[in-house]
Formats: C-alpha cells, structure tokens, sequence
C-alpha cells in the first residue's frame, strides 16, 4: 500500500514553484512550469478557459473517477495608482493581514513584460519623522510600495511603463532548513501542488496504476474564491490538497497531515474523511483532524457551483497561514503518500 517517494524531486519542485511569481489572475509563467513538469512524467497536460492545468491518469477501472486538487495562485497584490510621490498604491489580491506584508520586498509586473524590484511599507514608515509610526493602523489604504527606481514624481513612474492594474508579487524567501522546516510564503498552496507531483513520479518510477482514472486539477483563482467553480465532468469524489491550519483550539502541527471534517462551507463528506482517517493510521502517518472555521477550499467552490460530487480536504499543517509561512517536509511526504493509499488498490 505504502509508496517509495523521491523527496529531493518534491523538495526542488517545490522551491521552484516558490520561486516563480504566480498571484491569482497572473499563474501563466507557473503554468509553464507545471507544463513542463508534466510532460516530463509523460502525462497529458490541458488548460480550461481560465488558465487552470489538467492532468488526467487512466487507472485499472474506469468505472469511476477521483480528482486531486491543488491551487498554484497566491497571495499578492495589484498596482491601485500611481502617487504624485512616485509610490503605488496597492489593492489586495486575496485575503491577509497588511501587517505581514509590511518590509517585504516585491515584485512589479508591468504589461510590456517589464519587472521592477520594491519594497511594501506603510506610508509612515520611520519612527525618526512620524509621531504615530508604531499605532499608525496598517491597512491598504495606508500601504504603499517604494520602487527601487530613480522617481520623484507620478510622470516618472508612468515613463517606466507603471501603470493602474499591473500585478505585484511577494518575495517568497524560501528557506529549507537542516531540520527539514520548509519556511516561505506561499507555501498555500505550493507545498500541495509539489506533493501532487510527488505521487505521479512516484507512480511513473514505480509503475504502480491508481485503482481508478485520476484527473489533477491545479487551479489558478483558489485565493479569491472561485478557483475550482468548474471541474471537467464524470468526477465522483474529489481531495482538495491544500494546508492545514494551526493555533488557537487546533491540533494540527507543522509536522502532521491534516484531515478537515469541516470548515466554513460545511462538513465534508463522512465517508471520505473516515477512509482518510483509517489510511492514516494503518501507515502511522502523525495526522489531526480539524475544524477551519475560517477556510475554503477548491472542494468547497466545486460543491458551491453544484458539481455532483462527494468531497474530502487534506494538506500539510501550515503555521502563520497567509503570513510567513512554514511547514514541515515530512507533513508533505505524508500527505503524498496518504493520498497514494487512498487512489492505490
């Protein structure tokens, strides 16, 4: 039932999903990586209308067909304006604390193809000129990017091809320690996307087939809530890969598997999450079980669009989600090889 995985071909794949700039609305660079990376493993590779990839796999019975989900969009921003100081303006793209984007270092995408390095700081920055810069309350109207460009003025932004609409990227900073801590952002959900892949090279070097046809989705507008809306039709059941949540009332650690019953569209499917639960422990995978009151996942929006399916949602624990996150390389190895023990025969 168990599977040998490759962890260096998850661990490099995964750093350079994190290194490739994708938030939702701009994942066409990323997509040409999954391309990539699919075509390597000899799986046919599609696209719907919104940009999202396919992936499909025959199994031993067709019969009936399971779907793997993964989100390769982010966290990330979009030029509002232009200021007559020469900064921008910034509107979310997706939901996160103003905060835990405050010093970063960014990436503007202007639509010439042009990239321009900054940084996200609030507009009162130092606490050597304004009074109130520890209490001044960070939200986005606040909020500004300082490009790293010779500008005094609006006119000389827009000369660099700057404009309204052009997205702007965070800097992941992703770090594998020697203790095998994955720190980054975006690890929601890139960390998914590499465990996913994970399974089809282990099922290529192996040569094992799934007990069922299996379709991958690795949709692109997950963050802002209509990421698998569409799924291709004949799907029964469907896993969501995404992170699990940690602190407050939660069990899940960076180190475990997290199985969510339920989070705020409702239950998940009970059978499903029991079969999940029962592989868990028959592999002695560390795992927890728990309730994202505040979470969606692809699952939700396909069961919210009305697809006739029954679903369950799976992912490594994640600390600091939507802020700086980390994880552990061993809750992504466990969740691959949780996923081949329920697709296996």
């Amino acid at each position: 039932m168990d599977i040998q995985l490759n962890e260096s071909y998850i661990l490099n794949l995964l750093t350079t999903l994190l290194q490739t700039p994708s938030p939702s609305g701009f994942t066409h660079d990323i997509m040409k990586v999954i391309q990539a990376e699919a075509e390597s493993l000899d799986i046919p590779f599609s696209q719907n209308e919104k940009g999202g990839a396919i992936l499909r796999v025959k199994g031993k019975d067709s019969s009936r067909v399971i779907a793997l989900s993964a989100h390769v969009d982010t966290l990330g921003a979009m030029v509002r304006s232009v200021t007559s100081r020469g900064t921008l303006a910034i509107t979310s793209v997706g939901g996160f604390m103003m905060h835990s984007i405050e010093n970063e270092y960014c990436t503007i995408h202007t639509r010439s193809g042009k990239t321009y390095s900054g940084t996200i700081l609030s507009t009162h920055p130092s606490v050597h000129v304004y009074s109130d810069a520890r209490d001044f309350k960070r939200i986005e109207s606040n909020m500004e990017v300082r490009i790293d460009e010779v500008v005094e003025n609006k006119e000389d932004v827009l000369k660099l091809g700057i404009s309204p609409g052009d997205f702007i990227s965070f800097d992941a900073r992703a770090v594998i320690t020697p203790s095998g801590y994955v720190k980054s952002r975006h690890l929601d959900d890139k960390a998914s996307v590499a465990a996913l892949f994970g399974l089809l090279e282990s099922s290529k070097r192996e040569g094992w087939v799934p007990r069922h046809d299996l379709v991958f989705l690795i949709s692109n507008f997950e963050e802002v809530g209509h990421g698998a809306s569409w799924i291709p039709e004949g799907i029964h059941e469907m896993i969501a890969v995404d992170m699990g949540a940690m602190g407050d009332d939660l069990s899940c650690k960076e180190t475990d598997v997290s199985i969510c019953a339920k989070d705020s569209s409702g239950p998940y499917d009970y059978e499903m999450t029991g079969k999940l639960i029962e592989l868990a422990k028959e592999l002695n995978i560390p795992y927890a079980v728990d309730i994202y009151p505040h979470y969606g996942s692809d699952a939700s929006a396909a069961l919210s669009a009305g697809h006739n399916i029954r679903a369950a949602l799976i992912g490594p624990g994640v600390h600091a989600s939507h802020a700086m996150e980390r994880t552990h390389k061993q809750a992504i190895l466990n969740t691959t090889r949780l996923l081949a023990a329920y697709v296996k025969d």
